[in-house]
This record gives C-alpha cells, sequence and structure tokens, in this order.
C-alpha cells in the first residue's frame, strides 16, 4: 500500500526525458535531384550489376570502354534492363573498381516483351528503347520456324517497333519459300549468303538501336560477329539427330556498331509467348489480311464460321490462305508457342 500511494504521487517533474539527438533530421519522401549525373547507356546486366556505356564518352570509350554500377537504393524494384538510358553518379573511367550507382531510369520510348508461352502471366522484357527488331530465320540446318516469325511480328508491332526479316544460309538452301510468304507484305527482308551481310542490312542498322531474335543455330551470332569487327559472341552447331541449335549465347549484350547505333545480340529462344498482347492487336500483325475483315461481324475472333475472312480468302492467293492459317494457330492453338523439342529457354531479364 505504501508503494501504490507513493506513485500516485508521482508528477511530470518525475519523470527522466531523454535528450533527443542534436543531429537528426525528420523523414522525408523528398529524395536528392542527382543534377550531376551521367547519362548511360546499359549494355549488359549480369546478377544485380551493369555495364554502362556513357553517353559523353568518346567513340573509343562507346566501343569498349564501359563502366559497372548498381542500382542506387532509391530506384526501389524498378527493373533495369540492356537498352535502358540511365542517370548514374559515382562514373570512374581511371580503371579503378569503384562501382557506379544508378540513380534514375529514363522513360523508355518502346519495351519489347515476351512470356514463356500463351499461358504464362509473367512477362520478361527482352530490350528497352529498341528502333528495329531484325529476326533472323535460316533457309536450312535449321529449318524456318514459320510459327515464330509471326509471334515476333506480333510482339514488334506490338511494341511499335519496326521489325527487319533477314534470312540466313541462303547458300545452302533456297530463300523462295520465305521470300514468297513474306516478300509481298510492308516488310524490309534481306538475305545473308556464305556469312555476309549484305550493303542494305548495314545501311538498315546504322544509327538504329536493333535486336537480333531468333532459334539457336540460324546465325544471330555468326552475324553479329561479321558487322562487329572484333566482337567474340559464341557461336555453336546444330544437332544433326533433332535439327535444333545448342544455346551459345546466355545473356542480351549490346555492341555499338562503328556506324553508329546499337546491335543487341540475344539468346536463342525456345518459345515465344504472346499473352502480354492483346487478342484483337493480333490482327494487326497480319496488315495483308485486313482487307478481309470489313464484312466480319462485330467482335469477331476471325476465327469462327460467320468471320469475314472466310470467304474473302477463297479469291485470294495461295500465300495469304497460308498467313491466314498463321493468325488462326496464334489466335486458337497457343499451345503451339511452345516447342519442347528445342534446348531450354534462358530468361532473358
Amino acid at each position: 500500500m505504501t508503494s501504490r500511494k507513493t506513485h500516485e504521487r508521482w508528477d511530470e517533474d518525475d519523470v527522466r526525458i531523454r535528450p533527443g539527438r542534436t543531429k537528426s533530421r525528420p523523414r522525408t519522401k523528398e529524395r536528392p535531384a542527382h543534377l550531376e549525373a551521367e547519362t548511360g547507356f546499359i549494355v549488359a546486366v549480369d546478377r544485380g550489376r551493369f555495364t554502362v556505356a556513357l553517353s559523353s564518352a568518346d567513340h573509343q570509350t562507346a566501343m569498349g570502354g564501359h563502366i559497372y554500377a548498381i542500382k542506387s537504393r532509391e530506384l526501389g524494384r524498378k527493373g533495369i534492363v540492356v537498352g535502358d538510358l540511365v542517370d548514374l553518379i559515382g562514373a570512374d573511367t581511371s580503371g579503378t573498381d569503384d562501382l557506379a550507382r544508378i540513380v534514375r531510369r529514363q522513360e523508355r520510348t518502346s519495351t519489347l516483351r515476351r512470356t514463356a508461352d500463351d499461358d504464362d502471366p509473367v512477362e520478361r522484357i527482352i530490350v528497352a528503347n529498341a528502333d528495329q527488331l531484325a529476326i533472323v530465320t535460316s533457309t536450312a540446318d535449321p529449318e524456318p520456324s514459320f510459327g515464330l516469325i509471326d509471334r515476333a511480328l506480333v510482339a514488334a508491332y506490338d511494341a511499335g517497333i519496326q521489325p527487319i526479316l533477314v534470312i540466313t544460309k541462303t547458300d545452302l538452301a533456297s530463300a523462295d519459300a520465305l521470300m514468297a510468304m513474306y516478300g509481298p507484305l510492308d516488310l524490309a527482308v534481306v538475305t545473308v549468303n556464305d556469312r555476309i551481310p549484305p550493303a542494305a542490312l548495314l545501311e538498315a542498322l546504322r544509327d538504329q538501336v536493333t535486336v537480333v531474335l531468333g532459334h539457336s543455330g540460324v546465325g544471330k551470332s555468326t552475324l553479329v560477329n561479321a558487322i562487329v569487327p572484333g566482337s567474340v559472341r559464341s557461336t555453336g552447331h546444330v544437332n544433326t539427330v533433332t535439327g535444333k541449335g545448342r544455346h551459345t549465347s546466355t545473356s542480351a549484350v549490346a555492341l555499338a556498331l562503328p556506324g553508329g547505333g546499337w546491335i543487341v545480340d540475344t539468346p536463342g529462344i525456345r518459345s515465344f509467348g504472346l499473352a502480354h498482347v492483346d487478342a484483337d492487336q493480333i490482327i494487326h500483325a497480319f496488315p495483308e489480311l485486313e482487307a478481309g475483315i470489313e464484312h466480319c461481324p462485330r467482335s469477331c475472333s476471325h476465327d469462327e464460321p460467320d468471320c469475314g475472312l472466310n470467304t474473302w480468302i477463297a479469291d485470294q492467293p495461295q500465300q495469304l490462305q497460308e498467313r491466314l492459317l498463321s493468325l488462326r494457330r496464334l489466335l486458337a492453338q497457343p499451345a503451339q508457342a511452345h516447342d519442347t523439342s528445342a534446348s531450354p529457354d534462358p530468361i532473358m531479364e
């Protein structure tokens, strides 16, 4: 009882107050402006570390003298991929091991995406800020994949990127089938004979950011090595039993072109899912068929009995009929996005 009465007589003068820190500052959501930050171009990504080419560097530095950086905490979970333009501080080109810090990711002009298959909700960003997508296919060894070409065209148009079809190994087999299918389209098509890139392709790449995409074994890295002197992208052979290529490039890498611009070599892909693309947008990757949808019923899926394409296609050339079949495969058979006979698919992020 005595102790209780004693406590009841306490007042504020009996409470010990811990003095605050004299140098403490209130928390704020404001972040430093980093006005001194330099702009850089992400060349490669490897386990949370980024290879960056500084925009202020001279041509020789852009060709090989890159710096290395990590993300600053203030970026949070914001992803950084090859092709991103970033602002960074602490850039040191003197040859020390100090890592720069990426403090901002600039707004992207385009984002080329894919999913593992058509039912996969997880998008994989292949590259940011690309201007062009070079879809590489071979005439033989391995055989051309019309499905992959069509899927890549859909992804390119959806991202607002200009596609280019590059046909390799024309010294091994004729490109007539590919030219008949895609030649009439409003699509740049170039052929590569005996691993020598034609002048038309070199001119198309100048001052552009171009992504090179295709199955393993079609000659992507061989083509890049021929275009960029001094590059040593790994090349591989095609399995004579399965007819499939072996993955040699394991991650996307941007290489500076001698005449200006960048070319991004990517790993050979196993599948190209389009879960991120609205089905209503897929038809726009087939502009040669758009004339036939004028008489389609409202909300037509373009794969139903009343579709206007059914009567329109009857009077069209065989090539257009095959293109319609390709469109409907994309719309109605998503399982065909997955090529189960190919080798494992690396994640492009």
